[in-house]
């Protein structure tokens, strides 16, 4: 019994060792865990700036831009771009520039606005300027006469009327007066009566109170013409106290 039991207890431990011998050799031969995945492709980064922010119509901004991990990269409104880099921008209008980077590691996307105000329209042309010798020969008007005298008539009293008031109404004008008759006569008779007209002209005015020391008269007779036929109705034209302004 004794023989019996120890060969048990020797069998039993051989086969234990069997097993663990077994064990041991299943474990050798289990295959390697696979290696982790590669890490993704970085995603791009992209920002776009514009400088100054705002602008009249006719000027120019500076458009800048910037990415990384980006093989394509393109502006709205000005196509493919490189990277990085910047560009002189002159819209007519308010512009928001779009851009797009493209990689393998995704898509990434920035804005930069651009505002643009329209210039003011230019200021009309200043209005010109009335001068007093503008407003003179506007304004006054010539005595006419009849064939061979010097008296003021009836029919050019609202002519004086007319120029006394503005002459009043502009103390600081100063102004001649020509005395001028048709072609009929001497040259030393028409001088003399043109330089009656002249008087009679200046007379009339200093006794309606404008100062004699604004006015000058000289006689051209008929020598200055201001028609030249040689008929009534041109002759009419030709008798006259003629008031010039003085510069």
């Amino acid at each position: 019994m004794k023989v019996k039991q120890k060969s048990t207890k020797w069998l039993l431990t051989i086969v234990a060792l069997s097993a663990l011998l077994a064990l041991g050799a299943c474990k050798k031969k289990a295959a390697p865990p696979p290696p982790p995945p590669p890490p993704p492709p970085p995603a791009p980064t992209a920002s776009i700036a514009v400088s100054p922010t705002g602008i009249q119509a006719g000027q120019s901004a500076s458009l800048t831009w910037q990415t990384t991990n980006a093989t394509d990269v393109s502006i709205d409104g000005i196509g493919a771009v490189q990277p990085n880099g910047s560009q002189s921008v002159s819209p007519s209008d308010s512009t928001t520039y779009h851009l797009t980077a493209k990689g393998s590691g995704g898509t990434q996307e920035a804005t930069a606005r651009l505002t643009v105000t329209q210039a003011p329209p230019p200021p009309p042309p200043p209005t010109p300027s009335v001068t007093d010798e503008d407003l003179f020969s506007q304004n006054v008007k010539d005595i006419y006469f009849d064939y061979d005298k010097s008296d003021i008539r009836a029919d050019q009293r609202s002519s004086i009327q007319s120029d006394m008031t503005f002459l009043t109404q502009h103390p600081n004008i100063n102004f001649t007066i020509e005395g001028h008759c048709d072609e009929r006569g001497s040259t030393e008779y028409n001088l003399a009566l043109g330089d009656q007209r002249a008087s009679a002209v200046k007379n009339e005015l200093t006794t309606a109170g404008i100062s004699a020391s604004r006015i000058k008269t000289i006689s051209y007779g008929k020598e200055k013409p201001f028609c030249t036929e040689s008929n009534e109705a041109c002759w009419q034209q030709n008798r006259r106290g003629h008031l010039l302004y003085q510069k």
